[in-house]
C-alpha cells in the first residue's frame, strides 16, 4: 500500500502575506520585524486595536514587498507561496493515488476471476495429446495450426473451457525439446482411484516416478507421473470432483512476499498453508475458491532456496478478468510488473494484459466476454 501521510506545508518568518490571526500574549513590541508571518500569533503592539489591524493591513497591501521588505525578502515570499501551492498540488495527487489504490485492489478482489489455462511448450504435439487422453483421461478441446507464425497448439482437459481449467499444448515448427528447469514444479490431477490410474499408466507405457502411497506426513494418497516431455502430475485419489485438473504448483523465492502479492494483485484467496520442517518446506494453496472445486495455485518455498531456473518449457497461467485496464492498475500498484500493457491482441481483437510475478513467473489476464466469443 503507499503511504497516505500529507505533507505538511513548512512553516517559515517569511511568508507570502501578513496576517494577524489571533492576539498574542506575549509582551507587546513596537518592531514589526516581531510580527509571526501565517502563524498563529503576532506581537505587534496594540495587535487588539482595530484601527492599529486596519493600518496593518493597508501598510502591508499599499507598500510593494520589494521596498517594504526588501528585494531579498519579497523573492523569498514568492518561493514560499510556489511552496505552498505545490504542496497543495502533491496532496491533491496522494489523495488521489490513495483512492485509486483503493478502488483497484477492491476491484482485483470482487473481479469475476478464475484459472482458464496453463501454457507450455511440447516437442512432440500428436504423442503428448495421445498421452494425456489415453493416459490421463483428458479430451481434445480445440486445435489450430498457425504457419505464418511456424507454431501448432492444442487444448486438452476434463470439461469445456468455458468451465472448466485446461492444458494450452504449444508446439513451435522443428523445436523437438525443451528444458523444464527446476521452477516449475507440477500438475495436480483429481482421480478416483489413483493405484489403478498409475496400473493404466503403466500398460500405456507411461513413465511413474512415484508409485502410490500416503502423501508425506499425511493421509491422502498420492502418485507421481511424467509425460513425454517430462512435465510432472501428481495424481491425488479424491471423491468425485466437478474440476479434476486441480492444481498448478511453482516454486518462489520468498512466501510471504508471493502470497501477499496474490492476494493483492490478483485478488486470489489464501485457502490454507502448511509447513513441513522435516521435510524442509512450506506451501500456500491460493485460488478463486474451495480445491474440491476449482483449480487452484499451489506455491512452495524449499528452506534458504531464493532462486530458480524457468527452464524454457513453462509460458504461462491466463486468469479470467472483466477489466484488463483495471486489472493491469491493481497489479502496478502492488508492485507487479507489466509486460503487455492492456489492449486487443492483433486479429482477435481480445483483450489482455500480461505481468511477471515476484519471481518471474509470468501470467496473462484475458478479458472474459472476449474469451467466450474466442470458444464459439
Amino acid at each position: 500500500m503507499l503511504r497516505t501521510t500529507l505533507p505538511v506545508a513548512p512553516s517559515s518568518s517569511s511568508t507570502c502575506c501578513l496576517s494577524v490571526c489571533r492576539p498574542s500574549m506575549r509582551s507587546p513590541s513596537p518592531n514589526l520585524s516581531s510580527v509571526r508571518i501565517n502563524g498563529d500569533d503576532t506581537s505587534a503592539s496594540n495587535i487588539n486595536n482595530p484601527s492599529r489591524r486596519l493600518a496593518l493591513f493597508q501598510l502591508g497591501t499599499a507598500i510593494p514587498q520589494s521596498q517594504f521588505f526588501g528585494a531579498k525578502a519579497s523573492n523569498l515570499l514568492k518561493a514560499e507561496r510556489n511552496t505552498i501551492e505545490g504542496s497543495a498540488i502533491d496532496r491533491s495527487a496522494l489523495v488521489s493515488t490513495a483512492i485509486k489504490e483503493q478502488d483497484a485492489l477492491e476491484w482485483a478482489k470482487n473481479d469475476m476471476r478464475r484459472m482458464l489455462h496453463a501454457v507450455y511448450r511440447v516437442g512432440d504435439l500428436e504423442k503428448t495429446i495421445k498421452f494425456y487422453t489415453a493416459c490421463l483421461g483428458m479430451k481434445l478441446l480445440r486445435k489450430r495450426d498457425i504457419p505464418e507464425e511456424r507454431y501448432s497448439n492444442a487444448f486438452v482437459g476434463y470439461g469445456p473451457e468455458d468451465s472448466h481449467f485446461a492444458v494450452e499444448l504449444t508446439y513451435n515448427y522443428g523445436v523437438d525439446k525443451y528444458k523444464i528447469g527446476n521452477g516449475f514444479g507440477h500438475f495436480g490431477i483429481a482421480v478416483d482411484d489413483v493405484a489403478k490410474t498409475v496400473d493404466l499408466i503403466n500398460a500405456k507405457r507411461g513413465k511413474v516416478i512415484r508409485e502410490p502411497g500416503p502423501v508425506n506426513g499425511g493421509k491422502t494418497i498420492n502418485a507421481f507421473i511424467e509425460d513425454p516431455d517430462g512435465y510432472e502430475f501428481e495424481l491425488l485419489e479424491r471423491g468425485p470432483t466437478p474440476e479434476p485438473l486441480c492444481q498448478v504448483m511453482l516454486r518462489v523465492g520468498d512466501l510471504e512476499r508471493s502470497i501477499n502479492f496474490y492476494q493483492k494483485a490478483f485478488g486470489m484467496e489464501l485457502l490454507h498453508k502448511r509447513d513441513n520442517p522435516e521435510e524442509k518446506y512450506t506451501v500456500a494453496m491460493m485460488g478463486y475458491g474451495p480445491e474440491d472445486k476449482t483449480a487452484v495455485l499451489e506455491l512452495t518455498y524449499n528452506y534458504g532456496v531464493t532462486e530458480y531456473d524457468k527452464g524454457e518449457g513453462y509460458a504461462r497461467i491466463a486468469i479470467g478478468t472483466n477489466d484488463v485496464y483495471k486489472t493491469a492498475e491493481a497489479i502496478k500498484l502492488c508492485g507487479g510488473n507489466i509486460i503487455r500493457q492492456p489492449g486487443p491482441l492483433p486479429g482477435i481483437n481480445t483483450k489482455i494484459t500480461a505481468c511477471l510475478d515476484p519471481d518471474g513467473w509470468k501470467w496473462v489476464f484475458v478479458d472474459n466476454v472476449d474469451f467466450l466469443k474466442e470458444l464459439e
